[in-house]
């Protein structure tokens, strides 16, 4: 009789202490009215810049790789580093940076169309999953619209090399070595697309950056957040919750690369090469370099993705919980 009550004390007790520990455990995310607005966005932009500069080089590089016939140019990631890094210095795995620096626009209002959308989904459905892919997706569709002409004239800069014509326009005095400002490059590539394409020039490949980077977008957020829980429940509660989003990130970026790659390469070849059809881009790739063609900078794309979504996971994060308005502060377990 008198093993009764102490058990259900003890029992009372666990269940408390297993709540506990589940709380803990848990990773609290951080919605947009629990945001101080104005530091978010002042902090996001100083952020977004510091992680541009250094991811910048991967993504000029997979953007040559992707553009090249077959191994013409570069047998892959390192040996293009290299060969670039040999023939116009440091300053060439920069070409296009000034113009790209304009995405920034896009980025502010990617995260605030992400966040609005989580709120505005939150009212139909409280799944974590449903809100991310919505989320996700919506966001990346209104980049897209602001990025996409940034992208086109960044891309041929990017594909600049000296006495060689590896893009549809080249810029004048390019060749010898020959300097010109930045701005007087993107000048000169600007006047090209709107002579040969008009201002339609400006968003080619627009509906394969749409079927590119809203799939890419809608599926990293919810293994983003999938992930994380995961590694919460296999790790010690003691564990910060920083360091197993730090985790989370790359592999989601893994995951929806792995995914959307081919439709990156196709956007690639019809923003650069000037092609109209996303279907005859893909016949052509097919009919040249096969299945594996549309794996193409893969790697560079992964390699690239790691370490700046370690940085924009550990940035993002770290800029919500700086951005929480007061009052908020103490009630997060991080």
């Amino acid at each position: 009789m008198s093993e009764g009550p102490a058990a259900a004390v003890r029992e009372a007790g666990q269940r408390l202490a297993s709540g506990t520990m589940e709380d803990k455990r848990n990773i609290q995310i951080i919605e947009w009215e629990h945001l101080d607005k104005k530091k978010f966005y002042v902090l996001g932009v100083a952020m977004t810049m510091m992680i541009r500069v250094s991811v910048y080089p991967f993504t000029l590089i997979r953007t040559r790789l992707q553009v090249q016939k077959g191994k013409s140019l570069y047998q892959g990631t390192f040996d293009a580093f290299v060969k670039i890094l040999r023939a116009d210095g440091v300053t060439g795995l920069y070409r296009g940076f000034l113009v790209n620096t304009f995405t920034l626009i896009s980025g502010q209002c990617y995260v605030t169309t992400y966040e609005l959308t989580r709120k505005f989904v939150a009212d139909y459905s409280q799944s974590n999953t449903v809100k991310s892919l919505v989320a996700g997706g919506s966001a990346s569709l209104v980049a897209q619209s602001i990025t996409v002409p940034i992208d086109v004239v960044s891309q041929h800069l990017m594909m600049q090399r000296k006495g060689e014509k590896t893009s549809r326009f080249q810029v004048r005095g390019c060749p010898e070595g020959q300097r010109v400002v930045a701005f007087g490059q993107t000048k000169d590539i600007i006047r090209q697309i709107l002579r040969a394409d008009g201002l339609r020039g400006f968003y080619r490949g627009y509906v394969a950056s749409l079927l590119t980077y809203i799939p890419n977008s809608a599926v990293w957020w919810p293994f983003y957040h999938f992930y994380a829980e995961q590694f919460s429940h296999l790790c010690p509660k003691e564990c910060p919750h920083i360091v197993l989003q730090a985790i989370a990130g790359p592999l989601a970026a893994a995951t929806a690369s792995v995914l959307t790659n081919p439709m990156d390469v196709i956007r690639t070849r019809v923003q650069v090469e000037g092609k109209t059809s996303i279907i005859l881009t893909f016949r052509q790739l097919m009919a040249e370099e096969g299945p594996w063609g549309l794996m193409k900078g893969l790697s560079a794309r992964i390699i690239s993705a790691t370490p700046s979504t370690i940085v924009i996971v550990v940035g993002y994060e770290s800029l919500k919980k700086l951005s929480l308005r007061p009052e908020l502060v103490d009630s997060r377990h991080w």
